[in-house]
């Protein structure tokens, strides 16, 4: 058989085989979920470890950025390896490690174990994240379709993020915090059956070589970064301790960039950050992510550490903030078209500021009503508004060979930004609570993260309107 006639046959078959639209979407998009529930879905159960486990205040915040940190490091080369090795492989190669983290993490009887699993988790993540974005791109032909899908996409990730406290608190309530571990390995499994039945297979590029080096110097270098943020709450910004995990990280980060720019196959290929839709969205990703990662985090803890919420009442609490940020995700590809990509994720920051600031003005002894529930709508309807524009010019701006590197340097760019975020907020937050452990101390330290998050996405909103793309630009 000739070439041709080879190649117009695989054609037919693929035809024959290929699962229909909706079934490729709503597994990318259940792939998506897990991840996302992860980041957010151990926030309710810390109270609950750390007496468990015996963590201390670091160690709790390690819980969630041992995660977040391994998801953002390796998530550049999981999107190569997705485009180079094949999309479904590397989404079932990462879902099946996600899944084997999650039982150890269950299982942990140590502090350390824990932080192993949950870094372990974040490698699966990142292997499988970029894939979920790439697998469905490629599956629906760009233009509304694509906006609509993506829109999903942003939703359900989205939603898992929100919906993270209320699954926590009702495992936590119901069973124990194990179980917000636990859950995955069942989810996974079936997921994992799901996609090696009807995802097809594809792959952009024929090289068979991934930047390891680079890979280990970026994940090195955020790690060691974030780690020098966390010490400054116990040392201060001056100290030794601080210093040198800070100097260090930045030196890392550098390296990095030299070796993307000498190696020959690079992780991080340095032209793609002139394409100025890719540059400018993946900026305003790290930007708004860095704030609105946090919120999960100090709303959990304000409501169980200083209104007496139980784990279970705090999840609850945050639902209609769970609903605000799909409903935003959802309304962002409809005001797209009409208003332009650019205006809709800044009106998305500014009303998330808005919610921010609102937000601020906690109190120790706060109304359900204006000190959880109608901030939270407005914090996460911005969200929602603001993440489906910045995806579709982030993807949008690459070329097929690149998609599943683009795919992994957004979900790289919100996540790392959310881990470095979440770092420097909790020190904020905590020097202003100081040695306290009032309720009053916990509320101050907390309205001042909020505070300082609405004016990370003022500045977040003035980039995007410097910087963005009026629209979503023609490949």
């Amino acid at each position: 058989m000739t070439p041709m006639l080879r190649a117009a046959e695989d054609t037919r078959i693929s035809a024959r085989v290929a699962p229909p639209t909706w079934l490729v979407v709503a597994l990318a998009c259940a792939g998506q979920f897990l991840v996302v529930l992860d980041v957010s879905v151990v926030n309710v159960a810390l109270p609950s470890m750390r007496t468990d486990l015996g963590l201390s205040a670091p160690g709790l915040q390690w819980v969630v950025n041992a995660y977040a940190i391994a998801f953002a490091g390796f998530m550049l080369l999981g999107g190569r390896a997705g485009d180079l090795y094949g999309r479904k492989r590397m989404f079932l190669v990462g879902l099946a490690l996600f899944t084997v983290a999650s039982l150890g993490g269950g299982l942990a009887q140590a502090g350390w174990q824990l932080l192993v699993a949950r870094a372990a988790q974040g490698l699966g993540a990142a292997v499988l994240a970029p894939s979920t974005l790439t697998i469905l791109t490629s599956a629906v032909p760009e233009g509304a379709a694509r906006a609509r899908a993506i829109a999903t996409w942003t939703a359900v990730g989205a939603g898992g993020g929100a919906a993270g406290g209320l699954v926590g608190g009702l495992l936590v309530d119901g069973l124990s915090w194990r179980w917000v571990l636990l859950i995955n390995v069942p989810v996974g499994a079936v997921v994992l059956a799901g996609a090696a039945r009807w995802l097809v297979e594809s792959r952009a590029g024929d090289g068979r070589r991934l930047d390891l080096p680079g890979a280990l110097l970026v994940t090195a270098g955020l790690a060691t970064l974030a780690y020098g943020i966390v010490q400054t709450e116990a040392e201060g910004w001056a100290a030794a301790a601080t210093l040198v995990p800070l100097c260090a990280g930045l030196t890392l980060i550098g390296l990095f960039l030299l070796v993307e720019a000498r190696t020959r196959v690079p992780l991080m290929p340095l032209r793609l950050l002139g394409v100025r839709a890719v540059a400018s969205a993946n900026a305003a990703m790290f930007v708004c992510g860095s704030a609105m990662f946090c919120m999960w985090f100090f709303m959990t803890l304000y409501a169980q550490n200083v209104l007496g919420y139980s784990p279970l009442g705090a999840g609850l609490a945050l639902v209609p903030s769970s609903l605000a940020v799909v409903l935003g995700s959802k309304l962002a590809p409809r005001l797209m078209p009409v208003v332009g990509a650019r205006n809709v994720a800044v009106i998305g920051s500014l009303v998330a500021a808005a919610g921010f600031g609102w937000q601020s003005t906690m109190t120790a002894d706060g109304s359900y009503l204006t000190a959880i529930m109608f901030p939270g709508i407005l914090m996460m309807a911005g969200a929602g508004l603001a993440a489906t524009p910045l995806a579709s010019l982030a993807t949008s701006g690459a070329a097929p060979g690149d998609a599943g590197l683009v795919s992994g340097l957004v979900n790289t760019s919100r996540t790392m930004g959310g881990s470095l975020g979440l770092a420097v907020m909790s020190t904020i937050a905590a020097s202003r609570t100081g040695s306290g452990s009032s309720a009053e101390a916990l509320t101050a330290g907390y309205a001042l993260a909020f505070r300082t998050g609405g004016y990370v996405l003022l500045g977040g909103a003035v980039l995007m309107l410097l910087w963005l793309p009026s629209k979503v630009p023609a490949r």
